[in-house]
């Protein structure tokens, strides 16, 4: 290129990149911290989640307006999808939202030519300043939070500025002006231009700022930028294509179901911009775009998008089952569908990530609970095959606290906030407390063994007692798991009164017994599984009454 020396072409690389990666971690930076802002509105969202395709919309337009990328959103979807946790029906709506969600970030980008005072990309240095301060002097989260979120916009338009200044030297160069008039004129270059590139970074938000940086240039003509565009929202899939690698069949005909939506899309907008541009309003193909008209573009494309395929979003179900072929094998066993509903592309959300993560928690304590009722019901009725449907449980239940930690794990690694990351910690107590219970559900299931293998016998009274002991225990346990899937801590005053009364039963029951035994009434092997089953139910009970104070410890 002429006057330039091959040091300045670096120099100016160097500036492009480096503009880039500071416009990506700023995007980045602000959607961590708009997920921590959101918090606990994804689990609103989450409940939203029915078979009404309109609500999918708007909980996939919401959560990708928070999270600023379709892609995430997608990739979650995936990830719901394949853990059994939404339908294909209910997918179709969140992926459709999600494409109306990402134009926010063009918005964005655009505003600093839309807001005539204050321009972002002017008070960007000061916003990252401010932010800074705010984030090191801070000591409320909700204020750090909010700091993240400005100094993520403020890094947004520094790199995009870098971006634009690095390139504004080459724009009356011929190579750019004669690259953008072969894509304008050919419709299927320019579609393939912007799937390539997105597909590359895997980001649209990314790649349409990139497009309204050389838009801002007065770089891109309109024929050009609407078949970039179009292209974007076909590259962008890949990343849900690649996460479908390894899922089940139907979260793989999710992942078809979101390309086809953009292509079939894309198809149709680009045969009505080649009519257009040909026949209707040749000059204005020719006239150079702004940042705001790409954002008019954008936002137009993915709307009417949804509007026109929503009705057909059935058929696109359909298509998608002739596509990918065949039913699924599932195992049901309790660790195989912990395996699929702890599903690592949930993470993409952390928000979302928590909540499936506390229903697991509740799943194990359910199998807890159940646990504990067979082992007493095994050695009320000497009932042999209850005592090995305890011990297979049991295994399930070590299963579940081992996958379940591990989830745990990786969630305290994403973006979370302060309270997330308490219910995290608590989560991490529970399955303890839970994989206890189990534990001593199985010890009143191995002494129901002992009991029947024995051939003993236990007396009408002591029968009588270990019932009353046994259904105000379990109730105990079924009230705080309860509070745990409800976050309700007004259940957890009914499990202390619960907690205090097993305690009571307990003395009082061991005592009468001691006296049962001192008097012969009772026989001494009997007696000691007798004492042995009393304090297993007593301990379960105090463990539930740990899993209850996470739950009030988590209240604000």
């Amino acid at each position: 290129m002429e006057g330039y020396s091959t040091l300045d072409l670096i120099f100016v690389g160097f500036m492009f990149f480096g503009g880039f990666g500071m416009f990506i971690y700023g995007m980045n930076i602000m959607a961590d911290g708009l997920q921590k802002s959101a918090g606990n509105k994804m689990k609103s969202l989450l409940a939203m989640l029915t078979n009404n395709r309109v609500l999918g919309v708007l909980v996939g337009a919401g959560v990708t307006a928070i999270i600023q990328s379709s892609s995430a959103t997608t990739v979650m979807v995936v990830g719901f999808v394949n853990a059994g946790l939404l339908n294909l029906t209910q997918a179709v709506g969140v992926i459709m939202g999600a494409n109306i969600g990402t134009t926010i970030t063009a918005w964005i980008v655009s505003s600093s030519e839309w807001l005539a005072v204050l321009k972002p990309s002017e008070i960007a240095p000061l916003a990252i300043g401010i932010g800074s301060m705010v984030l090191f002097m801070a000591k409320s989260t909700k204020k750090k939070q909010v700091a993240e979120i400005v100094i993520g916009f403020g890094l947004l338009f520094v790199g995009l500025e870098m971006m634009s200044d690095s390139i504004s030297p080459f724009r009356e160069l011929p190579a750019f002006y004669e690259a953008f008039r072969v894509l304008g004129k050919n419709p299927l270059f320019g579609i393939l231009a912007g799937a390539i590139v997105t597909a590359v970074i895997q980001s649209s938000s990314a790649s349409v700022g990139i497009l309204q940086m050389l838009a801002i240039q007065k770089m891109v003509p309109w024929n050009a930028a609407v078949y970039i565009i179009l292209g974007q929202n076909i590259g962008t899939c890949i990343t849900a294509m690649l996460a479908s690698i390894g899922a089940n069949k139907t979260a793989k005909r999710a992942a078809v179901i979101h390309l086809m939506f953009n292509v079939i899309g894309t198809v149709i907008f680009a045969v009505g911009c080649i009519v257009f541009f040909k026949y209707i309003n040749i000059a204005l193909g020719k006239t150079l775009v702004n940042s705001v008209q790409i954002s008019i573009f954008h936002s137009v494309f993915n709307i009417a998008n949804t509007l026109i395929l929503f009705g057909f979003a059935d058929k696109l179900v359909e298509l998608s089952k002739r596509i990918v072929v065949g039913e699924d094998i599932l195992d049901e066993s309790e660790s195989a569908v912990a395996l699929r509903h702890l599903d690592e592309r949930i993470l993409e959300t952390p928000g979302f990530a928590v909540e499936n993560a506390v229903k697991e928690v509740v799943h194990m304590g359910e199998l807890a609970i159940k646990n504990t009722k067979l082992s007493v019901e095994a050695i009320l009725n000497k009932d042999l095959d209850k005592v090995e449907l305890v011990l297979k449980n049991e295994k399930d239940i070590n299963k579940l606290n081992k996958l379940i930690t591990e989830y745990l794990v990786k969630i305290s690694n994403t973006s979370l906030n302060e309270h997330q990351h308490i219910i995290i910690t608590n989560l991490f107590y529970s399955i303890n407390d839970i994989e206890r219970i189990g534990d001593h559900a199985e010890n009143i299931g191995e002494l129901a063994k002992y009991y029947i293998d024995n051939n003993l016998t236990m007396s009408d009274t002591a029968h009588e007692e270990i019932i009353v002991i046994s259904d105000k225990t379990i109730e105990t346990v079924e009230l705080a798991v309860e509070a745990r899937r409800s976050d309700n801590a007004d259940l957890i005053k009914k499990v202390e009164a619960n907690e205090e009364e097993v305690d009571t039963l307990e003395e009082d029951l061991r005592e009468k017994h001691i006296k049962r035994l001192a008097s012969n009434k009772c026989d001494t092997t009997t007696g000691v599984v007798f004492l042995d089953i009393l304090s297993n139910l007593e301990r379960i009970s105090d463990h539930a009454l740990n899993i209850a104070y996470y739950v009030k410890d988590e209240a604000y």
